[in-house]
């Protein structure tokens, strides 16, 4: 079993700090967190992390206990990430709260490790961040989007593709990015990136949500929740039966959760859970009790 703590919130703060608190744990206690957030654009959210929630988790993380943080990300395609950075005030931030940036994208060779997965549909393997494969802890914040780009949808297992490099600075120059978006095995694809590294906690804002288009626009509606856990196979099933509850599109809605090509892969790997039954949700109040009765009710049909 794994516990997933659900909040019915539109106030991003206070609903980070309840979902955290209502797991019960504390992986961060003395220990250097590596922090991995959705900025593959700038764009408001769930096109990217929103920075009250970015904030609330970073003092949530600090108040547990740890002795550091990095946030470390690349984003793209577009914009570079320290002009994404730059838009969403990333950088005044981290003097403020006094956590750490890695520009992903401009390290040079020495920062990636090659990981090549056993049976993957990655041609050669893929490069990984060594921040992350060496981090005494992982958190990680994703947004409740649909992915019009081939993910169908892109929660916790899609925020590693972030991770991966587009293409190095380097004679190589390998396009790791164009690989994974012209293969039929592409959600396959993303749940393999997640072999290379285990998050410790992981935050799900929900407070809005893209049901359809994806991953930086969409259709924007208010699902006020707020998701925390340690699983990513269990955070992106509830995930989807949030997005099936809301309505979303065919790609999503369409047959049993756990046969969805990300969350199976996952599963299959060992990355987590691998039935409904295996998720614990947990709640603190009446009305996200209620909430989490209509997910259960989805989760239980596969």
């Amino acid at each position: 079993m794994t516990k997933i703590s659900l909040v019915r919130t539109d106030n991003r703060t206070e609903g980070t700090r309840k979902a955290i608190d209502l797991l019960k744990i504390n992986p961060v206690k003395g220990k250097a967190v590596v922090l991995k957030p959705n900025f593959n654009t700038a764009d408001p959210a769930p096109g990217s992390t929103h920075n009250d929630t970015l904030r609330s988790l970073i003092l949530t993380l600090q108040k547990m206990g740890a002795k550091g943080i990095t946030l470390a990300e690349r984003s793209g395609p577009g914009d570079t990430t320290r002009g994404i950075m730059d838009k969403k005030g990333i950088f005044v931030m981290a003097k403020e709260l006094g956590f750490d940036i890695v520009n992903l994208q401009e390290m040079d060779k020495n920062g990636w490790v090659l990981v090549k997965p056993k049976d993957s549909h990655w041609k050669d393997g893929f490069l990984f961040p060594r921040v992350y494969r060496e981090a005494e802890s992982v958190a990680l914040t994703c947004c409740l989007k649909t992915h019009q780009f081939g993910g169908h949808f892109s929660l916790s297992l899609k925020c590693a593709v972030g991770m991966v490099p587009p293409g190095l600075r380097d004679p190589s120059g390998y396009q790791y990015m164009s690989e994974l978006h012209s293969s039929k095995f592409q959600r396959q694809m993303i749940a393999e990136i997640n072999t290379a590294y285990s998050p410790d906690l992981i935050v799900l804002d929900g407070v809005e949500a893209f049901v359809d288009g994806g991953p930086h626009k969409g259709t924007r509606v208010n699902a006020n929740v707020m998701l925390a856990g340690t699983d990513r196979v269990a955070i992106d099933a509830v995930g989807v039966a949030v997005l099936r509850l809301l309505g979303t599109t065919p790609e999503v809605s369409q047959g049993k959760i756990f046969e969805q090509d990300q969350i199976k892969r996952a599963a299959e790997l060992g990355l987590g859970v691998n039935s409904a039954d295996q998720i614990e949700l947990v709640t603190g109040n009446k009305e996200s009790e209620e909430y989490a009765a209509k997910v259960r009710e989805i989760l239980g049909k596969g």
